[in-house]
């Protein structure tokens, strides 16, 4: 962390043994950790919880309150939950909360200029990235399609540019050969809780100087979409195997047998035996005992699946009793084509 010195009038600003008054804004499971760090810390006091509305979920369509909801129900913080913030009606909660900060995580709106003036020490956000590399909506996903060794998070003080603002601070940590956007997400969360404890506070006494992101290695990132799962057997069996682990635990990796639908949940790199004739792409090799599929380089097997309307099994379980010599998985049903998911940026 870089210091300033000459600040001590900032340190008035708050009072002597005040708590920072922050409103919290998150959504998904990424924010609670840090949601309950601040909550659960003397040095801030949590005035107001913004998350998005409840929205049905799951098969039934139950209606449900956010993972960030949830835990502020369990804390009992109040919670405001708009559907924008583009109005000064929407913004008057945010203004009453007269908040000296506030802490974003994974919220879900974009945040115009009369919002970010709002709170006396403006707007930092936890993001899921060692930025500049991976702004936007999938950092996580990203990371794992890349084949990065390592992520991070970055908290960042917000500006009106989509996670272009300058840095506070980083964590770092190894991205492990079997991690899913699900599990280093969670540990993610965890560390960017971490960090967000331990430098805010010099933050807001002005001990911490932010610091601009490097214009090199910028890229951004777009939501993920279902069509975004499908699995093109022409590419290499290792892309397609981090595919299958960047879309756990959405959109689900998937392809086609025929007409029917199958979610690809787990899978490993076989490698092609030596001096053997290259196969069509999603030709399926053998079913003797486990499930294996010619890629654009050498075989995928697929270790764990789930045809549509039925329950996970394996590889070797969906093949037993179905005729698999001669056919190719992906060759129905294959969605249009998408812009790329990480796309780079000048700055």
């Amino acid at each position: 962390m870089r210091t300033v010195a000459g600040r001590e009038n900032q340190r008035d600003d708050l009072g002597a043994g005040r708590p920072a008054r922050v409103v919290f804004f998150g959504t998904p499971e990424f924010a609670t950790p840090t949601l309950e760090a601040l909550a659960g810390s003397e040095r801030f006091d949590v005035r107001l919880v913004v998350t998005q509305p409840d929205r049905p979920a799951g098969r039934g369509r139950h209606v449900e309150r956010s993972p960030v909801g949830r835990v502020a129900d369990r804390l009992k913080l109040p919670v405001y939950q708009p559907a924008t913030l583009k109005t000064e009606e929407a913004r008057a909660p945010l203004a009453a909360a007269a908040a000296d900060l506030f802490v974003v995580a994974a919220f879900g709106l974009i945040f115009g200029r009369r919002t970010l003036d709002i709170p006396r020490r403006g707007c930092v956000n936890v993001h899921g990235s060692l930025l500049p590399k991976y702004r936007g909506a999938s950092p996580v996903a990203a990371a794992i399609l890349g084949g990065d060794r390592e992520s991070g998070v970055t908290l960042m003080r917000m500006e009106p540019g989509l996670d272009t603002g300058p840095a506070l601070a980083t964590g770092r940590l190894a991205v492990e050969p079997t991690d899913t956007t699900a599990s280093l997400m969670e540990r993610l969360a965890r560390l960017g809780a971490d960090v967000a404890l331990q430098a805010l506070p010099a933050y807001l006494f002005g001990e911490l100087e932010p610091t601009a992101q490097p214009a090199a290695g910028a890229s951004l990132t777009r939501p993920l979409t279902k069509a975004d799962g499908w699995l093109d057997f022409t590419e290499p069996a290792d892309a397609l195997e981090r595919r299958v682990r960047a879309m756990w635990p959405w959109p689900r990796a998937w392809t086609t047998l025929g007409d029917e639908s199958v979610q690809i949940h787990r899978t490993s790199v076989v490698a092609a035996p030596a001096g053997s004739s290259p196969e069509a792409p999603g030709a399926v090799v053998t079913a003797a005992g486990e499930l294996l599929v010619a890629t654009g380089t050498d075989r995928l097997r697929l270790d764990l699946v789930q045809p549509a309307g039925g329950r996970p099994m394996s590889g070797a379980a969906f093949a037993a009793g179905r005729r698999l010599a001669g056919v190719r998985f992906g060759v129905e049903g294959v969605p249009m084509a998408l812009p790329p998911i990480v796309t780079p940026v000048d700055g």
